[in-house]
């Protein structure tokens, strides 16, 4: 019962647009038309700037983070148990049942629930990975995927947890289902690689 009543806190605490509500409230705009239409902070920035997406990211971030983290510090949830607690908020962001079950990427979500499962090394190593494939690649999508290909290696290298292994292929495959379309062409240099890579040829 208290694994299903996470899961479900979890579902509903994910299933929240705030980045459309928001953009709707701040910027009087439906972000959906802006960009490539997901509903998500990448978009609400690109409608209303900064002040709209800097909200969004906190809320979208603290929807996975305070569910998963009080079913696991405070209501003391382990091992397998943690599985569907975890992956709930990304289901329900990735397929919130308020937009037709046609949700966000679920990127900021995911920095989230590992919060919560985590700690500090989660956000922290996600961010530097996905930073450092940001500064590389032309191609968002491949950066996040990256990212997360980078956080299971050192998942791995810590002790690999079967019960945080399995969040961990869980998640990415919400993720890349997200990101599928774009992942479809293959991951690009940014221009200033190209050119060092030109020049010293």
């Amino acid at each position: 019962m208290t694994i299903m009543f996470w899961t479900l806190v979890g579902f509903l605490s994910g299933s929240v647009p705030y980045s459309l509500l928001l953009g709707r409230w701040l910027a009087h705009a439906d972000i959906r038309r802006y960009g490539d239409g997901n509903p998500g902070a990448s978009n609400a920035a690109k409608a209303g700037g900064w002040r709209v997406a800097a909200p969004a990211l906190l809320l979208d971030y603290l929807k996975g983070a305070v569910p998963v983290g009080l079913a696991h510090l405070h209501a003391g949830l382990t091992g397998w148990g943690l599985l569907p607690v975890a992956l709930a908020p990304v289901l329900g962001h990735a397929f919130s049942p308020w937009l037709r079950f046609r949700g966000g990427k679920a990127v900021t979500v995911t920095f989230g629930i590992w919060t919560g499962l985590t700690l500090w090394e989660g956000p922290t190593l996600l961010g530097t990975f996905l930073g450092l494939f940001y500064a590389l690649l032309n191609a968002d999508a491949w950066c996040v995927m990256f990212a997360l290909l980078g956080w299971l290696l050192y998942l791995l290298l810590r002790g690999g947890e079967p019960n945080l292994l399995a969040v961990w292929l869980g998640n990415i495959l919400i993720v890349g289902w997200k990101h599928r379309r774009e992942l479809r062409a293959p991951p690009r240099w940014r221009a200033y690689i190209s050119r060092l890579w030109e020049g010293k040829r």
